[in-house]
C-alpha cells in the first residue's frame, strides 16, 4: 500500500491535514480545537471506506452517472465500471488514488485515457489563513478533443450541525432525477438554518448568496460557504447511520452525462483541448456570538 502520510497546513486557528495518497483529500479540518469534518481514528479507513470520511475532490464528474458503455459522448465511447453498491459510477476518478505534491500547498493528478477516454489533469490547492480556508480545483483537458467536465468537493460535516441552503428548487432524489427541478417544499426547504432530517439525498439549485451556512452550536462556530464562480448546484445527504452530513458544491446536476446528451439543464460542461475549468470554495469562520 502507498504510504499514508499527512501534509499539515495551518494559519491562525485554521488547520488542515491532507492525505495525498488517497485523493489529496482532507483528513481533518480543525478550527480552534474543534474538528469540523468526520475524521476517522485510523488513516486506513479512507482506503477501506473511501466515500464517507473527510472531504474529497470530485472530477471529471460529480455524483452518479451510468456505469457501462455509453455511446457518442462528445464523439467518444464511455465504458465506466460501477464504483458504488447501487451500480453507478460515482464521484469521478480521482478521490481514491495517489496525487503528487507540486508545492507546499498544491497537489496534482493526471488521469483518464481509459474507460473515461479523455486525458486530463486536476490541480488542487489549499490555503488556510486567519478564520478562513480557500480550496481551489482546476480541471484541464489535456486531450485532443472536447471533454465533458464537472468538478466539486464532498465534505462530511460532523453532527450536530445546523445547515441552511439558500435554494428555491431541488431535484428531490439523487438516485433518479427528472429533467427539471421542483420548488422546495417540506423537508426540502432548507432556507432557514436547522439540523437536517435523516434520509435526504438531493440536489438544490436556483441557489442564492451565500449558498450555504453551517453552524456548530457546541463549538460556537459558524461557517459561510461561497464559491467562485458561483455554482448553481448544492448536493446534500443526511444518512441516518452516519454521524455527519454531506454538503457538496458542484458544477452540475446528478446524472450529468444523460443531461449533456439530452440537452437537459445541469449537464456536464464541455472543455476544449487545453481549456481549464476552475472552482474556488471559500469557507469563512466566525463565532456564533458575532
Amino acid at each position: 500500500m502507498t504510504s499514508l502520510e499527512l501534509v499539515t497546513l495551518g494559519g491562525d486557528g485554521v488547520e488542515v491535514e491532507i492525505l495525498p495518497a488517497v485523493g489529496a483529500r482532507l483528513h481533518r479540518l480543525r478550527v480552534g480545537e474543534y474538528d469540523l469534518l468526520r475524521t476517522p481514528p485510523d488513516l486506513g479507513r479512507h482506503v477501506d471506506d473511501p466515500y464517507f470520511w473527510g472531504s474529497y475532490p470530485m472530477a471529471p464528474w460529480c455524483n452518479r452517472i451510468a456505469a457501462g458503455r455509453t455511446a457518442d459522448v462528445a464523439g467518444r465511447m464511455l465504458d465506466l465500471p460501477p464504483s458504488f453498491p447501487d451500480g453507478t459510477a460515482i464521484h469521478g476518478q480521482v478521490s481514491r488514488v495517489p496525487w503528487e505534491q507540486v508545492d507546499d500547498r498544491s497537489f496534482r493528478i493526471r488521469a483518464g485515457g481509459d474507460g473515461w477516454p479523455w486525458r486530463y489533469e486536476v490541480v488542487q490547492r489549499f490555503e488556510p489563513a486567519a478564520n478562513r480556508l480557500r480550496l481551489t480545483l482546476a480541471l484541464t483537458n489535456v486531450d485532443d478533443g472536447p471533454m465533458p467536465a464537472g468538478i466539486g468537493i464532498h465534505p462530511w460535516w460532523r453532527r450536530p450541525v445546523r445547515v441552511a441552503i439558500d435554494a428555491a428548487t431541488a431535484y428531490p432524489s439523487n438516485l433518479s432525477t427528472a429533467a427539471e427541478p421542483s420548488p422546495v417544499t417540506g423537508d426540502l426547504d432548507r432556507r432557514r438554518i436547522a439540523e437536517m432530517p435523516d434520509g435526504l439525498d438531493a440536489t438544490w439549485t436556483d441557489v442564492g448568496s451565500p449558498p450555504v451556512t453551517l453552524e456548530w452550536p457546541a463549538a460556537g462556530i459558524r461557517a459561510t460557504l461561497t464559491t467562485e464562480p458561483a455554482v448553481d448546484h448544492i448536493v446534500a445527504a443526511s444518512p441516518g447511520d452516519i454521524d455527519a452530513v454531506a454538503i457538496e458544491p458542484q458544477t452540475h446536476a446528478p446524472d450529468a452525462v444523460r443531461r449533456l446528451l439530452n440537452g437537459e439543464r445541469g449537464g456536464l460542461g464541455l472543455l476544449a483541448p487545453g481549456e481549464t475549468m476552475r472552482l474556488a470554495i471559500r469557507l469563512a469562520f466566525e463565532s456564533l456570538e458575532t
